[in-house]
């Protein structure tokens, strides 16, 4: 799996910040405390070779000088960079690739659209590269991007032809004049389709019954007389010629539905597939204007008239332009349609009643390059939409990555949290993008690993060319049935792989008849692992691993000096060294985890006796046993029965007399009424 990331920064909101406090804070103790204990993950990985020792994890080196970590403990080669040159490894033999990128098609950004050099304008940079990387490193590069002046647009305005949007329709009768006349104010190079859809012309999302095949309006009394129903109609191919626009657009009549959503979204996805039909330009900016005053029917809806084959995602248009898998595939999911749109870089532009904005709205987020707009109920304001979607089209810029997870959030240094474009741009800028590519793994040997990054809308592509630094140098020099591996073994990159039946650390010792005898002498008693299953058996020997929690040890690595217990996270709890699993307490402690003090001091009272002969010092602390007594050498007992003895100054002895107090009372009262 692979990751690529256009952009790096996003802005967190209060809410996430709060968040991520109340997460973190707790963890902080446990975080500074493994930072502090030095974990190498490195040494951790029990690599065992250098291919593996580089896949987990990017900062890992490994090193392949021969004579590195000879000793009783079997030192790891894979570690810290820096670490292997403290312990003696050279830097010569240290293995430690990292990602980078090479630039092969870097042709300048052009400046206008339109005229001889049309068919040759450049508005990415670079156009391709070569990118070199090491799992779990990531790798940055620049892309630039600028939208030229004067470039070619093709207009396709899908329409809703159902009986809702009659007024619509007798407005827009002459818009290809008046469209024309508008863009050519943006462009000199313009063309306009035309396009209508209804609905899948069968039950229950039509009128079926045979009253209605030739007019589904029969006996419709506000309205008697519309056409059949259908699912897509293509009637005018891009063409520059206006005039057929409007000539085209005068023939047509509204059909009727049945029920309130429309197949907008078949419409859609024909009128992005079907390029040569529709006439999609190549070298043209592509505009599809989606016109509706209803909700569109979603992928799983056509199960209600009983199509269950989802869409294909091709084109479906038989000799008269119309839809004709209508009644045989299932509406397109919006994923399909992003997809289809991205791959025939066309921009979508929702015109739909003020009603449906915000559910429209909610669509944009989920399909790349699409805006929406606000049409009246009679059309009137369609140009003024138009032309207005599309100076918010050239004013935003969205990068994609046709690859797998994907997220942009930097333009010009100025990041835009949870989105993937920028925007506020003039024709002319110059867009920059910082884009993070990072591989996950290692794909299969062959496999053919490549990628697209394209802005929404165009037809220019950056092509990005990988390969996988998977594959340690060293390894280029292996030497089968080499000397240093007893000539029974190939030695690649400071280690021997031996033959079948061979083993040891220079393939010195043979297995077969004898090789239950060698293992044997690893294990501390039968049934047990070899070498605790912390370290290898060599010739009858155990080689302990190397750990970044301490230090293994003993004859059969069944000793280290970090399993013993703990206080509070703290071995021996700071008073005492582990040893084979227990805590040697230093002096004046004693307990499993060396936490109890020795010490009785603090548990004598000032009486001097041993906490106030109302308890037991344990661990250097009173535990009261008298009932009542408490405090810090439970000094303190008022229910004890030698109260008054042990505090004898400060006993009084209370007499009660009624009387005196009765008449104290009165003498009491007799002083209020004065004042």
């Amino acid at each position: 799996m692979e990751k690529v990331l256009l952009g790096t920064t996003e802005t967190p909101s209060p809410n996430r910040e709060v968040a991520v406090r109340y997460v973190l804070l707790p963890l902080l103790p446990m975080i500074f405390g493994i930072l502090l204990s030095g974990l190498n993950m490195c040494m951790g990985g029990s690599a065992t070779s250098c291919e593996e020792c580089l896949l987990i994890h990017p900062s890992c080196a490994w090193c392949a000088q021969e004579d590195f970590g000879r000793g009783r403990t079997l030192t790891s080669r894979c570690d810290f960079s820096q670490n292997l040159q403290k312990r003696g490894c050279e830097s010569q033999f240290i293995e430690f690739p990292s990602s980078s990128t090479s630039v092969l098609k870097n042709v300048p950004l052009s400046s206008k659209g339109s005229g001889p050099t049309q068919y040759d304008v450049t508005q990415i940079m670079p156009q391709k590269i070569s990118l070199s990387l090491r799992p779990g490193d990531q790798t940055w590069f620049e892309v630039q991007v600028r939208q030229v002046e004067d470039y070619p647009v093709d207009l396709y305005y899908l329409m809703d032809l159902s009986l809702s949007m009659k007024d619509d329709l007798d407005t827009i009768r002459n818009l290809g004049t008046k469209l024309a006349q508008e863009m050519g104010k943006l462009t000199s190079n313009f063309r306009l389709g035309f396009g209508s859809f209804v609905d899948k012309n069968m039950s229950p999302f039509s009128y079926t019954a045979p009253k209605y095949q030739e007019n589904p309006c029969n006996g419709y009394k506000l309205f008697p007389n519309c056409v059949p129903s259908f699912g897509f109609r293509h009637i005018l191919s891009l063409t520059d010629k206006v005039d057929r626009f409007n000539e085209e657009v005068q023939k047509q009549m509204v059909s009727r539905n049945r029920d309130a959503p429309e197949g907008g979204f078949d419409a859609i996805l024909q009128a992005s597939v079907c390029k040569e039909r529709i006439g999609w330009r190549k070298e043209a900016y592509h505009l599809l204007v989606f016109a509706t005053d209803d909700v569109p029917h979603l992928a799983l809806d056509g199960k209600l008239g009983g199509l269950v084959q989802p869409h294909d995602g091709r084109c479906h248009l038989d000799g008269n332009n119309e839809y004709s898998a209508s009644t045989m595939m299932d509406y397109p999911s919006l994923a399909l349609l992003g997809e289809k749109l991205a791959e025939n870089n066309i921009y979508l532009i929702f015109a739909v009643t003020k009603r449906l904005y915000v559910i429209y709205k909610n669509f944009t987020a989920l399909i790349p390059g699409t805006t929406v707009e606000i049409l009246d109920q009679d059309s009137k304001n369609i140009i003024q939409l138009i032309i207005n979607a599309y100076n918010v089209s050239k004013g935003n810029m969205c990068l994609r990555a046709l690859w797998r997870g994907v997220s942009v959030s930097l333009c010009d240094g100025q990041p835009l949290p949870g989105l993937r474009k920028c925007a506020d741009l003039k024709i002319g800028d110059t867009v920059s993008f910082n884009v993070s590519v990072e591989a996950r793994s290692c794909p299969p040997r062959g496999t053919d690993q490549s990628f697209t990054i394209k802005p929404v809308g165009f037809k220019d592509r950056l092509e990005v060319a990988v390969d996988y630094r998977c594959d340690c140098s060293c390894s280029r020099t292996a030497r089968a049935n080499s000397s240093i591996c007893s000539s029974i073994g190939t030695y690649n990159c400071g280690t021997c792989r031996c033959e079948p039946g061979y083993l040891g650390a220079r393939c010195e010792c043979q297995e077969g008849e004898t090789s239950s005898m060698y293992l044997s002498a690893c294990r501390e008693a039968e049934g047990k692992q070899v070498c605790s299953g912390r370290g290898e058996c060599s010739c009858n020997q155990c080689l302990c691993y190397e750990s970044e929690f301490g230090k293994i040890y003993g004859s059969f690595c069944e000793c280290d000096d970090f399993s013993c217990a703990r206080h509070k996270g703290i071995l021996c709890s700071g008073h005492g060294e582990c040893h084979c699993g227990e805590c040697k307490c230093h002096a004046g402690y004693i307990g499993d985890n060396c936490n109890c003090s020795t010490e009785t001091s603090p548990c004598i009272s000032d009486d001097g006796q041993m906490c106030s002969g109302r308890g037991s010092c344990v661990c250097g602390r009173c535990q009261c046993t008298e009932p009542g007594a408490f405090g810090d050498t439970c000094e303190k007992c008022p229910t004890c029965p030698d109260a008054c003895g042990t505090k004898r100054y400060g006993c009084i002895l209370i007499v009660h007399t009624p009387k005196l107090k009765k008449k104290r009372n009165i003498k009491q009262k007799k002083q209020k009424r004065k004042y």
